[in-house]
């Protein structure tokens, strides 16, 4: 299956450190070949960083992993295709606007009848895959819920875990999605998260001779939230998220979960 890499922080940060790692395991170390993509959020608006080459081979991977873009929230992924065509329209993260916020979404696993059991109406797909078409959905329930009334966070959200726990009864769902302010993440079967504070230390790659001390490289009052379908470093403690889980992830705090 797919492999997803997300980022909340209370500054903005980089994230070439993870990112470099995940990279090699779009066709170095991983299988995960057929595309990849990425999105930063800077203030009000994105940047969109996507490729249907293997991460590992990508230019575009390259210039991500040597340009440190600073963002306070961060969604990647590297496919495995199963459902739709290798090609860009295809390739992770999807984004898409509602109550003027960029939204972005990916998603790791497969669904069986997704089209019958999450029709769409306000939302249409793109491309082919079943995670784009279960984005749709999302957002369709919510426009149909709230209509032009965005609620508040907390309200919102669980909102979403319920619909991401009825995606789940269709197959695999681990899902990350975010408006910017805040970061969803929900586990179907596999999901890792650390956050890192101070005092801060150094740490490892699994997928990659890269070490950094991140005493050098962050402030005392960072905090740094990283979620990933496997942990990217060796030496650090990881917490693994069981099946059914969701945190919502704000400024690199997990403020509510279920």
């Amino acid at each position: 299956m797919c492999e997803l890499l997300a980022m909340s922080a209370n500054v903005p940060t980089d994230i070439c450190f993870s990112f470099s790692g995940l990279m090699q395991r779009g066709g170095n170390t991983g299988p995960h070949k057929d595309g990849w993509g990425i999105t930063f959020y800077e203030g009000k608006g994105c940047r969109n960083f996507k490729d249907p080459l293997p991460s590992a081979k990508s230019p575009i991977a390259q210039l991500v992993t040597n340009y440190p873009i600073k963002s306070e929230s961060v969604i990647c992924h590297i496919r495995q295709a199963n459902s739709g065509k290798i090609s860009l329209e295809n390739t992770h993260p999807f984004t898409r606007n509602m109550w003027g916020k960029y939204w972005t979404y990916a998603h790791n696993g497969q669904l069986k009848n997704h089209r019958e059991n999450l029709p769409v109406k306000y939302h249409i797909p793109v491309g082919e895959t079943d995670s784009e078409h279960a984005f749709c959905w999302i957002l369709d329930q919510i426009h149909i819920t709230f209509g032009e009334n965005e609620p508040d966070e907390i309200t919102l959200f669980s909102f979403i875990a319920e619909k991401a726990a009825f995606i789940d009864t269709l197959g695999v769902c681990n899902l990350i999605i975010s408006n910017g302010e805040c970061l969803f993440a929900y586990c179907s079967n596999t999901l890792h998260w650390i956050t890192r504070r101070a005092p801060f230390g150094q740490a490892s790659l699994i997928d990659a001779e890269v070490v950094v001390d991140f005493y050098q490289e962050t402030q005392d009052n960072d905090i740094v939230t990283i979620i990933a379908t496997q942990p990217l470093t060796g030496d650090e403690t990881w917490q693994k998220m069981l099946a059914g889980q969701w945190h919502l992830f704000k400024f690199g705090e997990s403020i509510t979960e279920g």
